[in-house]
């Protein structure tokens, strides 16, 4: 019998994706191998937001294709989010992988082929890939536009996960406020929007115990998502990045809300849902951040109090709209302010 074996880099979606590729395979009757050495195809699903996670990739394949010396029939794959390169850029750099796929050549939406890690909790992608262009990053040109999945797909999806006796879901997706499935009526779900309407819907479902959900941005929380999160059935952690806590240095970013606004936001949903705890991804060092624009994510970051943050020291991206600007923030005060944030925060 022929053995996979998958290595996944970077986000929940990611990890969600490998799930969905390894039921590719055992639909077709192949078995994941146990360790690495022992497979017959190596199925490696990249992530590509920072340039360390792509260093991590090059390092792997490096190392695999001495493995491939050893093993002739060794067959190396490469997907997910470093596809966004010219396929004929990364052969040249990549001589080792035999073939470069696009996730959607291994995924299948029906739950009963995705082989999961835990038999309590499941990652169900609700959408896909982004439309907002933040300039620093590269999801949109990694995973396309933004597209939803079929409302009662996704409830269909969640129903059959209660059934195998899964207590707790987490909805992926770049931006879950804006879920938007196709030949959604909003007159048969009272007028909510689309992502308000599936928590309440979900939340009805028996045997679901806890629902999570990643990641909202503050530009579309509506009242209506912020009424549903209050719910019994969801989790009482958001995660809502903020990125910077300065006007201009957002405006940069193209991330269309103030500071001031980030923190009524934050105030609406604390009064509507007490016991709330709020995360948060900030980046430091954004090309032409200043000491007093730093300090200005310091004092947003005192105010809200977040229970974690995931902080990252800007990374250009090329195919970014940001690698045009000047990265102009030494490394050195780049990781004096992860560490005050770090400290601060974690």
């Amino acid at each position: 019998m022929k053995k996979y074996f998958i290595k996944t880099y970077g986000c929940q979606m990611n990890k969600s994706d490998s799930e969905r590729i390894a039921g590719w395979y055992e639909a077709q009757g192949w078995k994941r191998a146990k360790k690495i050495e022992e497979a017959d195809e190596i199925v490696i699903n990249t992530c590509s937001v920072r340039q360390s996670a792509e260093d991590r990739v090059y390092g792997l394949i490096n190392n695999l294709s001495k493995l491939k010396i050893e093993n002739c029939k060794l067959k190396i794959i490469l997907t997910g989010c470093m596809l966004r390169y010219p396929i004929a850029d990364l052969k040249k750099r990549l001589p080792a992988v035999d073939e470069f796929k696009k996730i959607y050549e291994f995924q299948t939406r029906n739950s009963q082929f995705v082989i999961r890690n835990s038999s309590i909790h499941a990652w169900v992608p609700i959408m896909e890939g982004c439309s907002h262009y933040c300039t620093y990053c590269v999801v949109p040109y990694a995973r396309g536009p933004e597209r939803s999945w079929p409302f009662e797909e996704v409830v269909c999806e969640v129903e059959e996960l209660a059934r195998r006796g899964y207590k707790q879901i987490t909805l992926l997706g770049q931006n879950v406020n804006s879920y938007n499935p196709p030949n959604y009526n909003a007159s048969i779900h009272d007028n909510q929007s689309p992502f308000a309407a599936l928590l309440k819907r979900l939340h009805e479902i028996p045997g679901i115990e806890k629902i999570s959900f990643i990641t909202s941005n503050p530009w579309d929380l509506a009242d209506d998502i912020i009424e549903a999160m209050s719910l019994p059935k969801i989790d009482r952690y958001l995660h809502l990045p903020v990125q910077s806590g300065d006007d201009e240095i957002l405006r940069r970013m193209n991330r269309p809300y103030t500071a001031k606004q980030y923190l009524v936001l934050v105030q609406k949903i604390r009064r509507r849902i007490p016991d709330i705890k709020i995360g948060t991804d900030i980046i430091v060092g954004f090309p032409g951040e200043t000491e007093e624009q730093f300090q200005n994510t310091v004092k947003l970051c005192q105010r809200v109090g977040f229970e974690k943050a995931y902080i990252a020291m800007y990374s250009a991206r090329s195919g970014t709209v940001a690698f045009k600007f000047k990265d102009d923030v030494p490394y050195e005060k780049k990781k004096r302010r992860w560490r005050v944030l770090e400290k601060l925060i974690n």
